[in-house]
């Protein structure tokens, strides 16, 4: 087994060492897996503003368009606003995911000098949002040897301001959906594992799909619970060395947001068939990043961005007033007196 991070260019890839397999069309179609609206037609032009995390304002403004690479896909501009380059002196070796204007999240491995790059595709754009790092919090029970609890938040050293190319992601909702409508992870370098750190420049995406636990656990013993499986069993769609500390992003039937589920952690070889990708369950650390961030004076609510899959209850529905002590109430609960007393006398 081995951890995908690395000094060389974060990575994606795709095939492994039989690369040339992709060439011929799978089974089902990367296209057809990529659909990030879930249909076969064109996403709904959308006003390039943002409302919330998991958004792609740039990319649903426009008709998807898919370009054929050996090992994978190319991202379009504003696919995967939340992604980001984490680097050390100029080189990309691991992948991150915004959560606010202050947090990146990633891979405990992935922490060496580092500073991080935002709001692109390609890594030799003239015009790169860098952001250095000031602060990095380890998770205090990772373990090297198993990999588990294998995730680091970074603190960047000045806020990060968000437009339409850079945007936080959310986190997983709870109750977590029983199934998936579509997943993807994307990733700048190497496409097989014999690139041996080659570095690529345009962020590459491939489809995913999660992988029932306890099957995946029949062929990695130490799989723990803090851990979820990813890829596709005859397929070679992998992510691979350099990869690590990026997202596994998800999204529901009919939805447009987009949620982070794990992050690229480790796996054998790359592309090998029979063989998912491990990533680290982010449903399980929701309560260590907010307790963290917390401490380190930039907390990070995590609520905040789960609530876009709950509902307003139906009382707050019907009454319009969702705060007891507001002005509002009280005058609403006011003008339903009277009327109530009107109904009373008239009787």
């Amino acid at each position: 087994a081995a951890h995908r991070g690395g000094v060389s260019a974060l990575s994606l890839s795709v095939g492994g060492s039989r690369a040339s397999k992709v060439e011929d069309p799978p089974k089902v179609t990367l296209q057809e897996l990529g659909r990030a609206d879930g249909s076969s037609q064109p996403a709904v032009p959308v006003p390039p503003s943002l409302s919330g995390c998991g958004e792609r304002p740039t990319f649903e403004d426009r008709k998807m368009r898919y370009s054929r690479i050996v090992g994978g896909l190319e991202a379009e501009v504003g696919e995967f606003p939340w992604q980001v380059s984490i680097q050390a002196t100029n080189q990309h070796f691991c992948g991150g995911t915004i959560l606010n204007s202050w947090w990146i999240l990633t891979a405990h491995l992935c922490t060496e000098e580092l500073s991080v790059v935002l709001g692109t595709n390609d890594l030799t754009s003239p015009r790169l949002e860098i952001k250095p790092v000031s602060s990095i919090v380890y998770h205090n029970t990772f373990k090297r040897q198993s990999m588990d609890n294998d995730i680091a938040l970074l603190m960047v050293a000045s806020p990060i301001k968000f437009d339409s190319l850079i945007v936080p992601i959310c986190m997983p909702p709870e109750p977590m959906p029983s199934k998936w409508h579509k997943c993807w992870v994307a990733g700048w370098g190497q496409t097989t594992s014999a690139d041996k750190g080659s570095m690529k420049t345009d962020l590459l995406k491939v489809p995913m799909v999660i992988i029932d636990w306890n099957e995946c656990a029949k062929t990695f013993t130490k799989l723990t619970k803090n851990m979820l499986c990813a890829g596709f069993m005859n397929e070679s769609y992998d992510a691979c060395q350099g990869d690590s500390g990026g997202p596994l992003v998800c999204t529901t039937e009919g939805s447009k947001k987009w949620y982070q589920v794990g992050i690229i952690s480790w796996g054998r070889s790359c592309g090998q068939k029979n063989t998912p990708g491990i990533y680290t369950s982010l449903a399980n650390y929701q309560l260590w990043i907010k307790n963290v961030t917390q401490a380190e004076g930039r907390p990070f609510d995590t609520e905040h961005t789960r609530s876009t899959l709950k509902h307003k209850s139906r009382d707050s529905r019907s009454s319009g007033c969702s705060e007891l002590g507001s002005p509002r109430c009280w005058l609403l609960r006011g003008l339903l007196s009277c009327l109530l007393l009107r109904a009373v006398f008239n009787l």
